[in-house]
Protein backbone atom coordinates (compact mmCIF):
# COMPACT_ATOMS: atom_id res chain seq x y z
CA UNK A 1 0.00 0.00 0.00
CA UNK A 2 1.40 3.31 -0.91
CA UNK A 3 1.92 5.94 1.49
CA UNK A 4 1.84 9.72 1.59
CA UNK A 5 2.21 12.83 3.47
CA UNK A 6 -0.45 14.79 5.19
CA UNK A 7 0.12 18.86 4.59
CA UNK A 8 3.23 19.33 5.35
CA UNK A 9 3.95 16.26 7.40
CA UNK A 10 4.78 14.41 9.57
CA UNK A 11 1.61 12.21 9.32
CA UNK A 12 2.20 9.70 6.79
CA UNK A 13 -1.14 7.63 5.90
CA UNK A 14 -2.12 4.95 3.76
CA UNK A 15 -3.59 5.97 0.45
CA UNK A 16 -6.73 4.03 1.15
CA UNK A 17 -8.49 5.52 4.70
CA UNK A 18 -10.97 3.01 6.81
CA UNK A 19 -13.63 4.99 7.06
CA UNK A 20 -16.28 3.85 10.28
CA UNK A 21 -19.72 5.45 10.61
CA UNK A 22 -21.45 2.35 9.75
CA UNK A 23 -19.67 0.70 13.21
CA UNK A 24 -22.67 0.81 16.01
CA UNK A 25 -25.54 0.66 13.15
CA UNK A 26 -24.94 -1.38 10.34
CA UNK A 27 -22.51 -3.24 12.18
CA UNK A 28 -21.48 -5.09 15.43
CA UNK A 29 -18.80 -4.77 17.53
CA UNK A 30 -17.72 -8.27 16.33
CA UNK A 31 -18.29 -6.94 12.51
CA UNK A 32 -16.28 -3.90 12.92
CA UNK A 33 -13.28 -5.54 14.57
CA UNK A 34 -13.30 -8.24 11.70
CA UNK A 35 -12.76 -4.88 9.24
CA UNK A 36 -10.43 -3.36 10.94
CA UNK A 37 -8.30 -6.24 11.24
CA UNK A 38 -8.44 -6.82 7.63
CA UNK A 39 -7.62 -3.14 6.62
CA UNK A 40 -4.60 -3.45 8.73
CA UNK A 41 -3.73 -7.13 6.77
CA UNK A 42 -4.18 -4.96 3.36
CA UNK A 43 -1.73 -2.63 4.74
CA UNK A 44 -3.89 0.19 5.75
CA UNK A 45 -2.53 2.25 8.82
CA UNK A 46 -5.32 5.09 8.30
CA UNK A 47 -8.47 4.89 10.47
CA UNK A 48 -11.29 7.79 10.45
CA UNK A 49 -14.00 8.12 12.91
CA UNK A 50 -16.29 10.82 14.28
CA UNK A 51 -17.70 11.73 18.19
CA UNK A 52 -21.04 11.60 16.05
CA UNK A 53 -20.88 8.39 14.34
CA UNK A 54 -22.77 6.36 13.50
CA UNK A 55 -24.65 7.16 10.96
CA UNK A 56 -27.69 7.78 10.79
CA UNK A 57 -27.06 9.85 14.04
CA UNK A 58 -29.17 9.11 17.58
CA UNK A 59 -29.21 9.65 21.01
CA UNK A 60 -28.91 5.99 21.83
CA UNK A 61 -25.81 5.04 19.42
CA UNK A 62 -23.78 8.39 19.66
CA UNK A 63 -19.93 7.42 20.69
CA UNK A 64 -20.31 3.96 19.76
CA UNK A 65 -18.10 4.19 16.58
CA UNK A 66 -15.88 5.22 18.60
CA UNK A 67 -16.08 2.67 21.63
CA UNK A 68 -15.91 -0.20 18.89
CA UNK A 69 -12.37 1.16 18.00
CA UNK A 70 -11.39 1.72 21.29
CA UNK A 71 -12.45 -1.85 22.63
CA UNK A 72 -10.17 -3.02 19.31
CA UNK A 73 -6.80 -0.97 19.95
CA UNK A 74 -7.55 -2.52 23.69
CA UNK A 75 -7.88 -6.08 22.43
CA UNK A 76 -4.77 -5.61 20.82
CA UNK A 77 -2.67 -4.35 22.89
CA UNK A 78 -2.02 -0.49 21.61
CA UNK A 79 -2.24 1.31 19.00
CA UNK A 80 1.28 0.54 17.07
CA UNK A 81 1.77 2.40 13.68
CA UNK A 82 -1.97 3.53 13.33
CA UNK A 83 -2.62 6.93 12.51
CA UNK A 84 -6.26 7.72 14.13
CA UNK A 85 -7.95 10.47 12.91
CA UNK A 86 -11.61 11.79 14.30
CA UNK A 87 -13.74 14.55 14.38
CA UNK A 88 -15.92 17.41 16.34
CA UNK A 89 -19.43 18.09 15.22
CA UNK A 90 -20.68 21.23 14.40
CA UNK A 91 -23.04 23.12 15.16
CA UNK A 92 -26.54 21.40 15.22
CA UNK A 93 -29.29 22.55 17.51
CA UNK A 94 -31.03 19.29 16.20
CA UNK A 95 -28.26 16.64 17.74
CA UNK A 96 -29.24 17.65 20.84
CA UNK A 97 -27.34 14.70 22.46
CA UNK A 98 -23.98 15.96 21.65
CA UNK A 99 -23.11 18.56 24.17
CA UNK A 100 -26.88 19.69 24.50
CA UNK A 101 -26.94 20.67 20.99
CA UNK A 102 -25.02 23.56 21.59
CA UNK A 103 -21.90 22.27 20.54
CA UNK A 104 -19.30 24.79 18.77
CA UNK A 105 -15.61 25.13 18.29
CA UNK A 106 -14.67 27.25 21.14
CA UNK A 107 -12.67 26.08 23.67
CA UNK A 108 -14.88 24.46 26.08
CA UNK A 109 -16.22 22.48 23.52
CA UNK A 110 -13.29 21.03 21.56
CA UNK A 111 -11.91 19.93 25.07
CA UNK A 112 -15.16 17.98 25.91
CA UNK A 113 -15.27 16.38 22.51
CA UNK A 114 -10.94 15.57 22.70
CA UNK A 115 -11.16 14.33 25.66
CA UNK A 116 -14.58 12.18 25.52
CA UNK A 117 -13.36 10.51 22.15
CA UNK A 118 -10.00 9.60 24.14
CA UNK A 119 -11.88 7.88 26.64
CA UNK A 120 -14.10 6.14 24.08
CA UNK A 121 -11.20 5.41 21.76
CA UNK A 122 -9.19 4.01 24.70
CA UNK A 123 -5.89 5.94 23.75
CA UNK A 124 -4.12 8.86 24.90
CA UNK A 125 -3.22 11.21 21.39
CA UNK A 126 -5.81 11.61 18.26
CA UNK A 127 -3.16 11.88 15.38
CA UNK A 128 -5.65 13.71 13.15
CA UNK A 129 -8.20 16.20 14.63
CA UNK A 130 -11.29 17.81 12.36
CA UNK A 131 -13.72 19.87 12.46
CA UNK A 132 -16.55 18.45 11.04
CA UNK A 133 -18.50 21.04 9.32
CA UNK A 134 -18.28 25.08 10.15
CA UNK A 135 -19.17 26.99 12.67
CA UNK A 136 -20.06 29.58 10.30
CA UNK A 137 -23.06 29.50 7.57
CA UNK A 138 -22.01 27.65 5.23
CA UNK A 139 -23.42 25.57 2.12
CA UNK A 140 -23.01 21.87 3.49
CA UNK A 141 -24.63 18.61 3.06
CA UNK A 142 -26.35 18.94 -0.08
CA UNK A 143 -26.73 22.50 -0.20
CA UNK A 144 -26.00 24.25 -3.52
CA UNK A 145 -26.04 27.86 -2.39
CA UNK A 146 -24.84 30.37 0.04
CA UNK A 147 -27.79 32.03 1.51
CA UNK A 148 -26.99 35.25 3.69
CA UNK A 149 -30.34 34.81 5.24
CA UNK A 150 -28.98 32.03 6.86
CA UNK A 151 -26.07 33.69 8.91
CA UNK A 152 -25.79 32.72 12.40
CA UNK A 153 -23.36 33.49 15.46
CA UNK A 154 -19.85 32.01 14.02
CA UNK A 155 -16.87 31.39 16.80
CA UNK A 156 -13.95 33.22 15.11
CA UNK A 157 -11.72 31.22 13.45
CA UNK A 158 -8.34 32.14 15.04
CA UNK A 159 -10.21 31.53 18.76
CA UNK A 160 -11.09 27.38 17.49
CA UNK A 161 -7.34 27.67 16.13
CA UNK A 162 -6.28 28.74 19.67
CA UNK A 163 -8.11 26.20 22.05
CA UNK A 164 -6.64 23.29 18.91
CA UNK A 165 -3.44 24.77 19.78
CA UNK A 166 -3.36 24.14 23.85
CA UNK A 167 -5.00 20.80 23.26
CA UNK A 168 -2.16 20.02 20.65
CA UNK A 169 0.32 21.45 23.16
CA UNK A 170 -1.00 19.46 25.77
CA UNK A 171 -0.16 16.38 23.41
CA UNK A 172 -3.94 15.44 23.03
CA UNK A 173 -3.93 16.15 19.38
CA UNK A 174 -1.52 16.34 16.64
CA UNK A 175 -2.60 17.73 13.34
CA UNK A 176 -5.39 19.49 12.70
CA UNK A 177 -8.15 19.53 9.76
CA UNK A 178 -11.22 20.42 8.14
CA UNK A 179 -14.01 19.08 6.21
CA UNK A 180 -17.23 19.95 4.71
CA UNK A 181 -15.26 23.36 3.90
CA UNK A 182 -15.07 25.87 1.38
CA UNK A 183 -12.34 27.70 -0.45
CA UNK A 184 -12.56 30.85 1.68
CA UNK A 185 -12.88 28.91 4.95
CA UNK A 186 -9.71 27.09 4.39
CA UNK A 187 -8.22 30.45 3.20
CA UNK A 188 -8.80 31.70 6.25
CA UNK A 189 -7.83 29.13 8.57
CA UNK A 190 -4.39 29.47 6.35
CA UNK A 191 -3.85 33.36 6.84
CA UNK A 192 -5.14 33.11 11.25
CA UNK A 193 -2.52 30.55 11.50
CA UNK A 194 -0.18 32.47 8.88
CA UNK A 195 -0.62 35.74 11.22
CA UNK A 196 -0.79 34.71 14.40
CA UNK A 197 1.20 32.11 14.60
CA UNK A 198 -1.38 29.45 15.32
CA UNK A 199 -1.12 25.76 14.06
CA UNK A 200 -1.81 25.19 10.46
CA UNK A 201 -4.71 22.98 8.84
CA UNK A 202 -3.09 19.82 6.99
CA UNK A 203 -6.24 18.23 5.44
CA UNK A 204 -9.86 19.26 4.20
CA UNK A 205 -12.31 16.07 4.22
CA UNK A 206 -14.91 16.96 1.57
CA UNK A 207 -17.20 14.85 -0.58
CA UNK A 208 -15.24 13.86 -4.06
CA UNK A 209 -16.74 11.09 -6.58
CA UNK A 210 -17.61 10.90 -9.98
CA UNK A 211 -21.16 12.64 -9.52
CA UNK A 212 -19.22 15.21 -7.05
CA UNK A 213 -16.21 16.89 -9.08
CA UNK A 214 -16.97 20.24 -7.74
CA UNK A 215 -13.42 20.05 -5.39
CA UNK A 216 -11.48 20.09 -9.01
CA UNK A 217 -12.14 24.00 -9.29
CA UNK A 218 -14.04 25.22 -5.85
CA UNK A 219 -11.07 23.86 -3.84
CA UNK A 220 -8.05 22.24 -5.90
CA UNK A 221 -7.71 25.18 -8.16
CA UNK A 222 -5.96 26.91 -6.50
CA UNK A 223 -6.54 27.08 -2.60
CA UNK A 224 -5.72 23.51 -1.41
CA UNK A 225 -2.75 22.66 -3.97
CA UNK A 226 -0.71 26.25 -2.89
CA UNK A 227 -1.38 25.94 0.71
CA UNK A 228 -0.60 22.42 0.64
CA UNK A 229 -3.77 21.19 2.49
CA UNK A 230 -4.39 17.78 1.01
CA UNK A 231 -7.72 16.10 0.30
CA UNK A 232 -9.25 12.89 2.40
CA UNK A 233 -11.86 12.16 0.03
CA UNK A 234 -15.24 11.25 1.25
CA UNK A 235 -18.37 9.06 -0.27
CA UNK A 236 -16.36 7.86 -2.97
CA UNK A 237 -19.14 5.78 -4.02
CA UNK A 238 -21.60 8.50 -3.37
CA UNK A 239 -23.33 6.36 -0.31
CA UNK A 240 -23.70 3.53 -2.80
CA UNK A 241 -24.82 5.26 -5.74
CA UNK A 242 -22.35 4.22 -7.36
CA UNK A 243 -21.64 0.25 -6.67
CA UNK A 244 -24.28 0.38 -9.19
CA UNK A 245 -26.48 -1.69 -6.66
CA UNK A 246 -29.11 0.93 -7.44
CA UNK A 247 -29.08 0.92 -10.72
CA UNK A 248 -29.91 -2.84 -10.63
CA UNK A 249 -32.44 -2.82 -7.73
CA UNK A 250 -33.64 0.64 -6.47
CA UNK A 251 -35.12 -1.24 -3.60
CA UNK A 252 -30.97 -3.31 -2.80
CA UNK A 253 -30.62 -3.07 0.87
CA UNK A 254 -28.03 -0.62 1.96
CA UNK A 255 -27.74 3.23 3.59
CA UNK A 256 -30.24 4.86 1.07
CA UNK A 257 -33.06 2.86 2.29
CA UNK A 258 -32.79 2.41 5.15
CA UNK A 259 -32.36 5.88 5.89
CA UNK A 260 -34.51 7.36 2.98
CA UNK A 261 -35.10 10.87 5.09
CA UNK A 262 -31.70 11.63 6.48
CA UNK A 263 -28.77 12.34 4.24
CA UNK A 264 -30.27 11.15 1.48
CA UNK A 265 -31.60 13.78 -0.56
CA UNK A 266 -28.43 14.87 -2.90
CA UNK A 267 -27.49 11.48 -3.65
CA UNK A 268 -30.86 10.48 -5.15
CA UNK A 269 -31.46 13.16 -7.62
CA UNK A 270 -32.33 12.58 -10.86
CA UNK A 271 -28.66 13.51 -11.96
CA UNK A 272 -27.22 11.18 -9.45
CA UNK A 273 -29.39 8.25 -10.68
CA UNK A 274 -28.93 8.65 -14.67
CA UNK A 275 -25.31 9.42 -13.71
CA UNK A 276 -24.61 6.40 -11.96
CA UNK A 277 -26.43 4.55 -14.03
CA UNK A 278 -24.12 5.09 -17.25
CA UNK A 279 -21.16 5.19 -14.85
CA UNK A 280 -21.90 1.49 -14.13
CA UNK A 281 -22.38 0.30 -17.58
CA UNK A 282 -19.40 1.95 -18.59
CA UNK A 283 -17.85 -0.23 -15.89
CA UNK A 284 -19.28 -3.65 -17.15
CA UNK A 285 -18.87 -3.12 -20.74
CA UNK A 286 -15.00 -2.67 -19.88
CA UNK A 287 -14.44 -6.07 -17.64
CA UNK A 288 -15.13 -4.08 -14.27
CA UNK A 289 -17.56 -3.70 -11.67
CA UNK A 290 -19.22 -0.49 -11.51
CA UNK A 291 -17.26 0.05 -7.51
CA UNK A 292 -14.21 -0.72 -8.80
CA UNK A 293 -14.33 1.54 -11.73
CA UNK A 294 -15.60 4.36 -9.41
CA UNK A 295 -12.84 3.41 -6.71
CA UNK A 296 -10.17 3.37 -9.15
CA UNK A 297 -10.86 6.53 -10.66
CA UNK A 298 -10.79 8.10 -7.22
CA UNK A 299 -7.84 6.49 -6.20
CA UNK A 300 -5.55 7.84 -9.44
CA UNK A 301 -6.77 11.28 -9.05
CA UNK A 302 -3.10 12.92 -8.50
CA UNK A 303 -4.35 15.81 -6.12
CA UNK A 304 -6.31 13.14 -3.87
CA UNK A 305 -4.05 12.46 -0.36
CA UNK A 306 -6.25 9.72 0.79
CA UNK A 307 -9.53 8.16 -0.16
CA UNK A 308 -11.74 7.16 2.98
CA UNK A 309 -13.87 3.83 2.14
CA UNK A 310 -16.42 2.15 3.95
CA UNK A 311 -18.07 -1.08 4.15
CA UNK A 312 -20.87 -3.38 5.59
CA UNK A 313 -19.40 -6.47 4.97
CA UNK A 314 -15.94 -7.74 3.99
CA UNK A 315 -16.67 -8.77 0.81
CA UNK A 316 -17.65 -4.98 -0.36
CA UNK A 317 -14.57 -3.99 1.64
CA UNK A 318 -11.74 -6.65 -0.23
CA UNK A 319 -13.45 -5.61 -3.17
CA UNK A 320 -12.78 -1.77 -2.92
CA UNK A 321 -9.13 -2.54 -1.62
CA UNK A 322 -8.49 -4.55 -4.25
CA UNK A 323 -9.55 -2.00 -6.78
CA UNK A 324 -6.19 0.20 -5.34
CA UNK A 325 -3.58 0.00 -8.40
CA UNK A 326 -6.31 -0.44 -10.94
CA UNK A 327 -5.41 1.49 -14.33
CA UNK A 328 -7.96 2.73 -16.44
CA UNK A 329 -7.54 2.93 -20.24
CA UNK A 330 -7.18 6.42 -21.22
CA UNK A 331 -10.62 6.15 -23.20
CA UNK A 332 -12.27 5.19 -20.52
CA UNK A 333 -11.28 7.75 -18.42
CA UNK A 334 -12.47 9.82 -21.85
CA UNK A 335 -15.57 8.36 -21.37
CA UNK A 336 -16.48 9.27 -17.75
CA UNK A 337 -15.45 12.82 -18.67
CA UNK A 338 -17.85 12.87 -21.34
CA UNK A 339 -20.63 11.56 -18.46
CA UNK A 340 -19.27 14.03 -16.11
CA UNK A 341 -19.55 16.80 -19.30
CA UNK A 342 -23.55 15.98 -20.35
CA UNK A 343 -24.48 15.58 -16.23
CA UNK A 344 -21.57 17.85 -13.88
CA UNK A 345 -22.08 17.29 -10.69
CA UNK A 346 -24.93 16.27 -10.04
CA UNK A 347 -24.48 14.56 -6.45
CA UNK A 348 -22.55 17.87 -5.54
Amino acid sequence: MEMTTLGSGPLKVSKICLGTMTFGEQNSEAEAHSQLDYAIERGINFIDTAEMYPVMPRAATQGSTERFIGSWINKRGGRGDIVLASKIAGPAPHLDWVRGGANNFDPANLRAAVEDSLRRLQTEHIDLYQLHWPSRNVPVFGARAFDPRAERPAVAIEDTLGALGRLIDEGKIGQIGVSNESSWGVSEFIKQSEMKGLPRIATIQNLYNLTARHYETSLLNETCYRDRVSLLAYSPLAFGQLSGKYVDDPQAPGRLNLFPKSWSPRYLRPGVLAASAQYAALARENGMTPAQMALAWCYSRWFVASTIIGATNLAQLRENIDAYGAVLPDEVLARIDSIHAGLPDPGQ
